[in-house]
């Protein structure tokens, strides 16, 4: 079943979040604002803004969210548009949604200033929301980027790590925004305390399966579908769940991952090793386990409203389906 038309019943709402991010980080040098500019005319499902907007409509129980909670998704936004900035000149990469990179355009030094600049624009219309709780939830995340960064920077080709630390790395890179923003929301809406952490929980294992997903795709899809090159985790070193699942079958893939891929070829076997094996499988049953989970809070939430709460379960589904 398609679930992505769970965005058209979202769409004035994010018609009205692109309208404003583009006034939002415009900036007084025609540098930053033309860096600004090419982010966010990239597109992109506005996956994060979405779920806000979502938990905003659910426990508000009515169509029409706070302003508050339009200002929350769009701060959302520019923090993971930030994130992906750096994100970009760490990993080296020349293309994100199938365009060329800030840093490929600009330069690198244009590119980190671009993310920073990002950042504290975030901020700024963060402190102006004047809610101190979610100032402090949401401040939060931008240090968990800083920390998830440094330690999958710690653990390049290193395949005696757990599965418990990737899955403590995701929460950092990716679960933490989403989780931190459906928390937010919530109390946005002022609704009671176990309420948001239940909301906060829900993001977590939103967050946690949809890194896992995209952790699948770098290795099962396209280089067109995925918007930049196939294989790039594996070929910079982060290595993800499939990769994992699959170490624990090929000692070939082991003593690839160990030499760092010295040979021409090696990115194009070890892809085929992975496809071969029951990595892919093993990655993609431990995504649906963090999607049922968060489904299962929803449904456990849903008696306040359980129209307004199907959308949540939908995204849920929506995320899974990337896969399918």
């Amino acid at each position: 079943m398609d679930n992505s038309h769970i965005f058209s019943l979202l769409e004035d709402d994010l018609n009205n979040l692109n309208y404003n991010l583009k006034s939002m980080v415009g900036a007084r040098h025609p540098i930053l604002n033309a860096a600004s500019e090419h982010l966010f005319s990239a597109g992109g499902k506005r996956l994060r803004p979405a779920i806000v907007i979502l938990i905003a409509k659910a426990t508000l129980n009515k169509n029409n969210i706070l302003s508050s909670h339009q200002r929350l998704a769009e701060i959302t936004e520019i923090i993971h548009t930030a994130s992906l900035v750096h994100d970009d000149v760490i990993d080296e990469c020349i293309t994100r949604r199938g365009v060329n990179t800030v840093h490929s355009i600009f330069s690198t030094k244009v590119a980190v200033l671009a993310g920073d600049f990002l950042f504290a624009q975030s901020s700024w219309y963060l402190a102006n929301l004047n809610n101190l709780n979610v100032v402090t939830t949401i401040s939060k995340v931008i240090t968990d980027f800083a920390e998830g960064e440094v330690r999958q920077g710690l653990i390049h080709f290193d395949p005696t790590i757990s599965i418990d630390e990737y899955i403590e790395k995701s929460f950092y890179k990716t679960a933490s925004l989403i989780a931190a923003s459906c928390k937010g929301s919530a109390m946005l809406s002022e609704i009671n305390y176990h309420q948001e952490n239940q909301c906060y929980l829900y993001g977590k294992h939103l967050g946690l399966a949809y890194q896992i997903i995209d952790d699948i795709l770098d290795i099962i899809s396209s280089s067109s579908n995925l918007g930049k090159p196939i294989g790039s985790d594996l070929k910079n070193g982060n290595l993800t769940a499939p990769i994992f699942f699959t170490l624990i079958e090929s000692a070939e893939l082991n003593n690839m991952i160990n030499s760092e891929f010295e040979n021409e070829s090696d990115i194009k076997k070890a892809i085929t090793i992975i496809k071969s094996s029951n990595g892919i499988k093993k990655a993609k049953d431990l995504a649906e386990e963090h999607i049922q989970t968060a489904i299962h809070i929803i449904n456990y939430l849903c008696h306040i409203n359980q129209d307004k709460y199907h959308g949540l379960v939908l995204m849920g589904q929506y995320i899974l389906q990337r896969i399918y």
